[in-house]
């Protein structure tokens, strides 16, 4: 395994896992030129429980069959307004979940927005990785095919 200051190396793509969203082998593109991760959803209704915001949103786990579609639901964390990869501002739910990469395991925010025009269905952001993993943008899938480090 490469490190760096003891931080695990990555490429510019990674699988990662969702715990509590249930989602396992997530192909993400790293992208240290974004704040915030995100993570593209569909059908994002909100409601309350218990008193907070909370969503309920459709997610294609499997890149490969865009037909398969889960449902999934957070607490909202926060709503921020967010310029995007075109240069517009949108308005994005925020969460909060727990990531499990390069056999480790830490919480971060996701913003929900629609990527269906993008390859991946997420991007890890700099707040995601800072402190905790090491990008090398020349290389893929550093951490190989079970998201944890050979």
């Amino acid at each position: 395994m490469q490190t760096y200051q003891n931080m695990p190396v990555i490429g510019a793509l990674e699988l990662c896992n969702l715990p509590e969203l249930t989602i396992q082998n997530l192909n993400v593109r790293v992208d240290t030129g974004a704040t915030t991760s995100s993570l593209h959803v569909d059908d994002i209704e909100e409601f309350a429980k218990d008193g907070e915001t909370w969503v309920s949103f459709n997610i294609h786990p499997d890149i490969h069959d865009v037909n398969e579609t889960v449902r999934r639901e957070a607490k909202v964390t926060a709503v921020r307004k967010v310029k995007s990869s075109t240069a517009t501002r949108e308005r994005r739910y925020l969460i909060e979940t727990r990531i499990e990469m390069a056999g480790a395991s830490w919480k971060i925010h996701l913003t929900l927005t629609d990527r269906s025009e993008m390859t991946y269905l997420m991007l890890l952001g700099r707040e995601a990785m800072s402190g905790r993993l090491v990008v090398n943008p020349g290389e893929e899938y550093l951490l190989g095919k079970n998201g944890k480090t050979d």
